[in-house]
């Protein structure tokens, strides 16, 4: 390579040194739709088994919760949040992810560092049934502190197009029932930072300490992966006449469960139908946090939302529950200027 490109900080070598690391995780996602292999310009993939496809789209990061696996050291489990941001978006427009790519960018690459990142991304790939095709790694001398990296994702679903979960038939009435989520997610970590972890020069300590509520540490519940529910979600559409989902990122359920909700219609969650994860209870202690501070910063529990008819609510918590998750009737949709308002109770 160019002894004058290694100089200015970018070293060849290592980048293909970190390809050769990753190809073998790669390969794990492999999908027969997927033509050719790493090295191309761009990834390649046949749609098949589709009459009148729509393809639906989503891009995201993992924002400041880098700033934990810096620290830690801990990279694998970010690559995992990288894909279920992804496509999480897309399962609840109906679609079947099919293919992901991925961008990390770095100051000085490390191909250990590297290897690690795409393993948890090829890990929610496998989760997720969809094909890590390609992606690009770029060395950025000078673009990021020593050891530390960005990474997003883009990925491609399909759905027929008289299968899309759009919200049109959503009416007054109908369930809605919540998913629980495994923790944070991948959503309000500036907040959890300044809370639970205090100045930059705290966050090692306060990190190894075991949390309040068990003999975990902090860093293995804030480092916890987005929950992947690309599986279960697509088992529950096919036995249920799901309507509309919402998948609960930045913005918490305030901000997120009316977006799949037709004009004139408002969200009515009942207060107390769920229990709060631990890890809220200390944010808000700990922060003198209000609550509606947390419930339009975080997920509180529930990472997706589905509305279908009342009279399936009951049979489709059951099924959620024999696939694994844990499934909560939360609310139902009423006629209301407002998008989204709770009903009752005390929230737990």
């Amino acid at each position: 390579m160019s002894e004058a490109y290694r100089q200015a900080g970018v070293d060849i070598d290592a980048g293909n040194e970190a390809v050769e690391g990753i190809k073998k995780h790669v390969a794990r996602t492999n999908r027969p739709e997927v033509l050719g292999g790493l090295g191309g310009f761009g990834g390649m993939f046949a749609l098949k088994g589709y009459k009148e496809p729509v393809l639906i789209a989503a891009t995201d990061g993992v924002g400041t919760k880098l700033k934990l696996a810096f620290i830690t050291d801990r990279h694998d489990s970010i690559g995992i949040d990288c894909v279920a941001m992804c496509v999480n978006d897309l399962i609840v427009q109906g679609a079947e992810p099919l293919f992901f790519l991925d961008y990390v960018g770095t100051g000085k690459l490390s191909p250990t560092q590297v290897e690690q990142i795409v393993k948890g991304i090829a890990d929610g790939c496998q989760e997720a049934g969809c094909a890590l095709i390609g992606g690009e790694t770029a060395e950025l001398p000078g673009m990021y502190a020593k050891g530390e990296y960005d990474v997003a994702g883009f990925s491609v679903g399909a759905v027929e197009r008289d299968q899309l979960l759009d919200g049109r038939t959503i009416q007054p009435g109908d369930a809605l029932i919540g998913l629980a989520s495994n923790g944070l997610h991948s959503n309000g970590f500036s907040l959890v930072r300044r809370v639970l972890l205090g100045d930059e020069e705290e966050h090692i300590h306060r990190l190894h300490e075991s949390v309040p509520w068990g003999e975990h540490t902090w860093s293995d519940e804030l480092l916890t992966p987005t929950r992947i529910y690309v599986r279960s979600f697509h088992q529950l559409i096919k036995q249920f006449t799901v309507k509309g989902a919402a998948h609960i990122t930045g913005g918490g359920l305030v901000e997120n469960v009316p977006r799949m909700l037709p004009k004139g219609l408002c969200a009515q969650v009942w207060e107390g139908s769920w229990e709060i994860p631990a890890v809220f209870k200390v944010i808000k202690e700990q922060g003198s946090l209000k609550d509606e501070d947390l419930y339009r910063t975080f997920n509180m529990g529930i990472g997706m939302v589905l509305c279908l008819p009342w009279e399936e609510a009951e049979a489709a918590c059951e099924a959620a529950s024999a696939l694994g998750e844990k499934a909560t009737l939360m609310g139902r949709v009423s006629e209301g200027e407002e998008p989204f308002m709770w009903s009752g109770g005390m929230r737990r």
